[in-house]
């Protein structure tokens, strides 16, 4: 007996992906990937610009908002309203003559002009003195206002501390770097402090207090507003003689004590600040030029730095009437 045995063996069709299916899925991947990361670097940039924003709002609203309100202080209490650089107790600290009671035998005996209010390119000194630092290719402001508290009850000057009935409290505001800050570029962590102390009714500045109680004039101050890199000041003066009589025009500080006749009176302040968040932004170009109080940008131009990280920055400007100042207008018929 004989067997035939066959084996019939199928074919198997193999299934996959040809070299232009796998082509095409690899650009879609890609598009997808190009997608999603696309999306998460506007919701970074978005919300690391809604941090700076928020950062920025602070400043303006607690920091600016409190200066303002220190300004408005200015000349409080004094008997005269008339505020200029020879002004007794002058609510704008221009000279050491408005710090004294005049004395014909020391005409200026407070010659430490690194803490009054400076225009920047001016002289310091002082070992916490203003030194015009700023992050921009113009150096900073320094402004240095002085009160009496006539308000019957203690208040607290700019430093937190007590300032009782009758002190006179004398503030100064200008850029210090942070505590802290070992930044080894052009760009500093910058701040705008605030320096108080008290004045001897007598005249001068007191200076019986211990060196550590924040009352003493000529220490470090008071973080008042951070992440600051530019701070200006200009003087609202009004001629009240002269073909400019009537006019109110805004001046440095050194411009106004340049100023040989015709003594205009000083009824405002005006300030001008560039602050950052300290967020960095993500995608973002920085901007370096920035006008500020009429200057055109190239005159507040950051330093170069180019380990600096990208933020947001903005400028800020107010303008102060003080209410404790008057022009005097002087007639001259009989």
């Amino acid at each position: 007996m004989s067997y035939n045995h066959e084996v019939s063996y199928g074919t198997e069709k193999q299934a996959g992906f040809t070299l232009i299916e796998l082509m095409i899925s690899l650009v879609l991947g890609l598009i997808v990937s190009a997608a999603v990361i696309q999306v998460y670097l506007i919701n970074a940039k978005t919300s690391s610009i809604q941090a700076s924003g928020s950062e920025l709002q602070d400043a303006s609203i607690f920091g600016l908002q409190q200066l303002e309100k220190s300004i408005r202080l200015a000349n409080l209490g004094n008997s005269t309203t008339r505020i200029d650089g020879a002004t007794p107790n002058g609510g704008i600290v221009l000279t050491g003559a408005n710090i004294v009671v005049p004395n014909p035998s020391e005409p200026n005996p407070y010659p430490n002009t690194g803490y009054l209010t400076r225009r920047a390119g001016e002289s310091a000194v002082g070992p916490n003195g203003w030194t015009g630092i700023s992050n921009t290719n113009t150096g900073s402001d320094q402004l240095t206002i002085q009160y009496t508290n006539i308000t019957g009850a203690p208040m607290s000057d700019c430093e937190g501390a007590t300032a009782a009935i009758n002190d006179i409290v004398i503030e100064r505001y200008f850029l210090r770097q942070a505590v802290g800050d070992n930044s080894a570029g052009a760009i500093k962590n910058l701040v705008l402090a605030c320096d108080a102390g008290r004045v001897n009714p007598a005249g001068g500045i007191d200076d019986t207090m211990p060196a550590t109680d924040s009352r003493q004039f000529g220490q470090a101050g008071q973080e008042s507003i951070i992440n600051v890199d530019q701070f200006k000041v200009l003087l609202g003066v009004q001629y009240t003689t002269g073909t400019n009589a009537g006019q109110m025009v805004y001046l440095p500080s050194n411009a106004y004590l340049n100023i040989t006749s015709g003594n205009p009176v000083i009824t405002a302040v005006k300030i001008g600040l560039i602050v950052h968040g300290s967020t960095p932004i993500i995608g973002s170009a920085e901007q370096t030029q920035f006008a500020l109080l009429g200057q055109p940008p190239t005159e507040n131009k950051l330093k170069t730095d180019t380990g600096s990280t990208k933020k947001v920055r903005t400028t800020y400007e107010a303008t102060t009437l003080l209410r404790n100042a008057r022009v005097v207008n002087v007639s001259t018929d009989l």
